[in-house]
């Protein structure tokens, strides 16, 4: 018998092509197929990244390999979240300036 990827001739009973490691035969008579993962790009998760931002991030990097959408809705949310974050400091910083500051008298 000769290996289809390489060419070589290999012994009738090898599972494996000695030359290229190419696998000759299934050993595993399981024939169940593998349960993808659930990556329907929940609201959910941008939610959670929207009000946690680190929580966010952190599926981000975790899924961005496996679970492309979820991990692209809870990166959107974690972004969205710290940015708003930033922004209702800043104008909670400017009316703390503009009306409370003047009104404690010195």
């Amino acid at each position: 018998m000769y290996c289809q990827n390489c060419g070589h001739e290999v012994n009738d009973n090898a599972d494996v092509c000695l030359n290229c490691g190419k696998i000759l035969k299934q050993t595993s008579n399981d024939t169940t197929p593998i349960k993808k993962s659930k990556d329907s790009g929940s609201i959910g998760w941008g939610f959670l990244g929207f009000f946690f931002p680190l929580i966010g991030l952190i599926l981000y990097l975790v899924w961005k390999d496996t679970a492309p959408n979820n991990a692209s809705i809870a990166g959107k949310g974690a972004l969205i979240g710290f940015i708003s974050g930033i922004v209702l400091s800043i104008i909670m910083y400017i009316i703390m300036i503009l009306v409370i500051y003047p009104l404690i008298s010195y």
